[in-house]
């Protein structure tokens, strides 16, 4: 009987559970389960729904896992977690590319990317980094060497090459360097680096000819409607037809008629708001867009609350991954931000996205249930 109830949650701990951060995160996975159905149902039928749902069990079975622990234990693993990941990084570099890029393990018919567990790992290991320093982050020895152990990922993320990933990681350490205090004259430092690597990018043969080409057409406005812009042209076009409340006609829902969304590449991946925008509307839009507010305000709520710098970390770094990758991902769906391989979190179909996301969610989720004790 002792192992069966070491297998269930606290009742104390179930009472600071934040159950509004999981139920709207499910929410905004069934949503895009939806919208994923009705974007591949005419060549695939209900297959990629079926999976993104079953990803969904599995990682809720993951949060339970990491709800049973606590987080501040897992400090003590954070150094394991962060090389092994690191090793994955450097050993997928010498797979197969596809599409000019080797960041994938082949795993029978699926595959796993590391690069989306090393945004959480670069996450721990620079919160731990900060911890051990009482975040004094402003001193030169300590900014240098936690941006050594944020920076080595991200390089390696950049080798493959793998960008977005690469983006959202740098984003989440930005978002925990502002709470902890550092410096606006070393921020924008920071800001004004990527400025010049990008230009280095495009005057290079770094990035495969159609990523540079992607963010030249952002950053210049080239390409025309035929050759570059051909997907973002055709996501505007799908947004813009669902108009107030979108085209879904129920009567006829089980007819595989085709909608504009069905001309837009990827669409059930990185252009997954299209599809969305065209079957819901704006009202559909800012729907998700409400949930996504709900669910970062409780994230910030669980940052302010939490009694260490870890835990602070942890909340800050997941809500600061959300945040980016929400305006990104939508942004860029409406020419208003450079496409990138960057998901739209929870909605976008894919596997190793939707359970690295509820890792996350589950992480934060422990840091609220044990905001009112520390070990630290």
């Amino acid at each position: 009987m002792k192992w069966i109830k070491g297998l269930l949650l606290e009742r104390k701990d179930l009472k600071e559970l934040d159950f509004g951060i999981l139920l709207s995160a499910m929410a905004i996975l069934f949503y895009g389960t939806f919208n994923i159905y009705m974007a591949t149902r005419v060549n695939a039928g209900g297959y990629y729904a079926r999976l993104q749902l079953t990803w969904l069990v599995l990682s809720l079975g993951v949060v339970y896992v990491i709800l049973l622990m606590d987080y501040r234990k897992v400090y003590k693993i954070v150094d394991v977690l962060y090389w092994v990941v690191i090793l994955l990084l450097v050993v997928v570099l010498f797979t197969t590319k596809v599409k000019g890029a080797a960041g994938w393990f082949s795993i029978g018919t699926r595959g796993l990317q590391p690069a989306e567990f090393a945004k959480l790992t670069t996450m721990l290991m620079v919160g731990k980094q900060l911890q051990k320093v009482d975040g004094q982050i402003n001193h030169a020895q300590n900014f240098l060497k936690v941006t050594a152990y944020a920076a080595l990922p991200m390089i390696l993320m950049m080798l493959q090459p793998e960008m977005g990933l690469t983006m959202v990681t740098f984003f989440i350490v930005l978002g925990i360097y502002f709470i902890v205090g550092l410096s606006m004259k070393v921020i924008l430092t920071g800001f004004g680096f990527v400025a010049a690597a990008v230009v280095v990018v495009l005057n290079t043969n770094f990035l495969p000819a159609h990523w540079s080409d992607r963010l030249t057409s952002f950053l210049f406005n080239e390409g025309s409607e035929l050759g570059i812009n051909y997907q973002l042209s055709r996501s505007i076009i799908s947004i813009g037809s669902g108009q107030m409340t979108g085209n879904l006609d129920w009567a006829n829902f089980f007819q595989k008629s085709s909608g504009f969304y069905d001309r837009v590449p990827e669409n059930h991946t990185d252009f997954i708001f299209s599809v969305l925008s065209e079957n819901f509307g704006l009202i559909g839009g800012i729907a998700l867009l409400v949930l996504y507010g709900f669910l970062l305000y409780r994230m910030l709520r669980i940052a302010k609350k939490s009694e260490d710098l870890f835990g602070r970390c942890i909340a800050v770094g997941v809500f600061s991954s959300f945040l980016f990758s929400v305006l990104q991902n939508v942004g860029m769906t409406m020419g208003m931000m450079p496409i990138s391989g960057i998901t739209l979190p929870l909605v976008s179909y894919g596997g190793s996205s939707v359970l690295t996301t509820f890792i996350a969610i589950g992480m934060v989720l422990n840091v609220g249930m044990k905001k009112k004790t520390t070990l630290f």
